[in-house]
C-alpha cells in the first residue's frame, strides 16, 4: 500500500530537515522545496496528499502560492505555517481553502498531528466522492431512445419543483429509479429519501408504518415509533404501489397532503412535516376510481406531475446499451473482465420480449456474468426461455403451432448447436446442460 505523500515548502533548511525527518519516521513519503515557484513546479510532476506551506517565502509568498494552487485545482490539503505576527495571514489562508495552520516556532508533535488529521480528512473526502459517483451510476437512466429522451426531460422539469409526482408503469420498469433521480436533482437532495412499498405492508400495520404510533397504541407497541412521513421530514417520501392502499389509509394520506401534519396512532398530538410526495403504481387508477377502489380526490392531489414509464419492449433501441451497462456493472462487482456479448447472445437479447422489464434484464445479466466462462458472454448462460425465444424468432418457416411446443423448440436448438459444434462436451457447454443429458437427448432425437 502506497504511503501518503507530503510536500514541505519552507525557506529554512532547519525546518525542512527537522519536519521532514519526523514525518519520514511516521512512514510518510516526504519531499521539500524552498520557494513557492518550486512548489508549483513540483506539483505539476507529482500529486501530493498534503502540502505544508510557509507564509513567508522569498519571491512568491505563501498566500500567492496558495492562490495558484487553487487556480490549478490542486486537491492536496494545505497546512499553513505562520509566524506569531502572521496570524491574520493564516486566517486569510483558511478562508482561501487551507485546511489548518501551525504557528512558529513549530511544535513537531502538533504538526504531525495536524498532518495526520489532514490526511484523514482527504481520505474521507475521496471516499465521499467515490460514494457519490457510485450513487450517480446507480441512478443512471441508460438509453437514447425517443422514450428515454422524453423521460429525462420530464424528470428534469419535475425535479426542481416541489410538486407531487405520480409515476405510472409496469412492474420492473424503473419507477423507483425515477423517484430517486427526481429527489437527487431536487433542492431536497440533502434530505432523506424514504421508500414505502404499500403493497408489502399488511393493512393493520400500514397506518403505524406511515404515521407512527405511541407506546400501548396496540398489542406489540412497546415503545413510541416515528412514522415514515416524519422520518422523511425535509426530504422526499416515495409511496410505491399506491394503488394497493386501502380506502381507509387513502383518506388519512389525503389529510396529510392537505395539512402537512401527521397524527401517530394512539396519539392526539399532531406533528407538522415538510415532505415532498412521489407516488407510483402499476394499476389503471382512473379505472380503479370508477369501481370505487381509489379515491378521486387523492388521485388529483398526487397527480400534479405525471410521469409515464415505457416498458422495455418499447425501447428496442436501448436494449443492447442497457445490457452492456449491466454487464459492466456486475463485471466490476464480481471482479470479472467482461468484453460484451457474442452475436448469438445479442440475438437472444433482441428476440426476447422482456415481460419483467428492467428488473428481469438486470437479473438475467447478473446471472450471465456470474456463470460466464469467457470474457464475451454467450447465450449458453441465459435462462432457457430466452434461448428458446430466439430459436422461435430465427425459424420463421416453421408453423406457429409447432413453435408453441417447447419440445420442438428444444429439438431445433439442439440440432442447430450440434451442427455448429459436433464435439459433445463443447455442445453441452453451449446448451448449458451436462454431457449425459445431451447424450440422452441426442439419442432420443436420432442425431447420433
Amino acid at each position: 500500500m502506497a504511503h501518503s505523500s507530503i510536500l514541505i515548502v519552507d525557506d529554512e533548511p532547519g525546518v525542512r530537515s527537522a519536519l521532514g525527518g519526523v514525518l519520514r519516521d511516521e512512514e510518510y513519503d516526504v519531499e521539500a522545496v524552498e520557494t513557492g515557484e518550486a512548489c508549483l513546479e513540483r506539483v505539476t510532476r507529482k500529486s501530493f496528499d498534503v502540502i505544508v506551506l510557509d507564509i513567508w517565502l522569498p519571491g512568491m509568498d505563501g498566500l500567492a502560492t496558495l492562490t495558484r494552487l487553487r487556480e490549478r485545482q490542486v486537491d492536496a490539503q494545505v497546512i499553513v505555517i505562520s509566524g506569531h505576527g502572521n496570524i491574520e495571514s493564516a486566517v486569510r489562508a483558511i478562508k482561501m481553502g487551507a485546511y489548518d495552520f501551525v504557528e512558529k516556532p513549530l511544535s513537531l508533535e502538533k504538526t504531525v498531528l495536524v498532518v495526520r488529521n489532514a490526511i484523514r480528512q482527504r481520505t474521507l473526502e475521496a471516499e465521499n466522492r467515490d460514494l457519490r459517483a457510485r450513487v450517480d451510476r446507480r441512478l443512471t437512466m441508460v438509453g437514447e431512445s425517443e422514450a428515454m429522451v422524453q423521460l429525462r426531460e420530464q424528470v428534469a422539469m419535475a425535479a426542481p419543483t416541489n410538486g407531487r409526482v405520480l409515476v405510472f408503469g409496469e412492474n420492473g420498469t424503473g419507477k423507483e429509479l425515477v423517484a430517486r433521480s427526481i429527489h437527487g436533482l431536487s433542492k431536497r437532495h440533502g434530505g432523506p429519501f424514504i421508500e414505502v412499498n404499500c403493497a408489502a405492508i399488511p393493512e393493520e400495520l400500514i397506518e403505524s408504518e406511515l404515521f407512527g404510533h405511541t407506546r400501548g397504541a396496540f398489542t406489540g407497541a412497546v415503545t413510541d415509533r416515528r412514522g415514515k412521513f416524519e422520518a422523511a421530514d425535509g426530504g422526499t417520501i416515495f409511496l410505491d404501489e399506491i394503488g394497493d392502499m386501502s380506502l381507509k389509509t387513502q383518506a388519512k394520506v389525503l389529510r396529510v397532503l392537505q395539512d402537512q401534519v401527521v397524527e401517530p396512532v394512539g396519539s392526539t398530538q399532531r406533528v407538522r412535516v415538510d415532505v415532498r410526495v412521489i407516488a407510483a403504481t402499476n394499476k389503471d387508477l382512473p379505472a380503479a376510481i370508477k369501481v370505487g377502489q381509489f379515491r378521486e380526490d387523492l388521485y388529483f392531489r398526487l397527480n400534479v406531475i405525471a410521469v409515464e414509464m415505457p416498458p422495455l419492449r418499447e425501447r428496442r433501441d436501448d436494449l443492447l446499451r442497457i445490457a452492456e451497462h449491466y454487464a459492466k456493472h456486475f463485471g466490476a462487482q464480481c471482479d470479472r473482465k467482461v468484453e460484451g456479448f457474442t452475436d448469438e447472445a445479442l440475438a437472444c437479447l433482441n428476440a426476447y420480449p422482456w415481460p419483467g422489464n428492467l428488473r428481469e434484464m438486470r437479473n438475467a445479466i447478473e446471472r450471465a456474468v456470474i456463470l460466464a466462462r469467457h470474457e464475451r458472454i454467450g447465450p449458453e448462460v441465459f435462462p432457457a426461455e430466452m434461448r428458446l425465444q430466439n430459436i422461435a424468432a430465427t425459424n420463421s418457416d416453421i408453423v406457429v403451432g409447432a413453435l408453441t411446443s417447447l419440445d420442438k423448440l428444444e429439438e431445433l436448438h439442439i440440432r442447430k448447436v450440434l451442427d455448429r459444434v459436433p464435439n459433445l462436451s463443447e455442445a453441452a457447454q453451449v446448451l448449458g446442460i451436462d454431457q449425459a443429458t445431451l447424450y440422452r437427448k441426442r439419442k432420443k432425437l436420432g442425431l447420433e
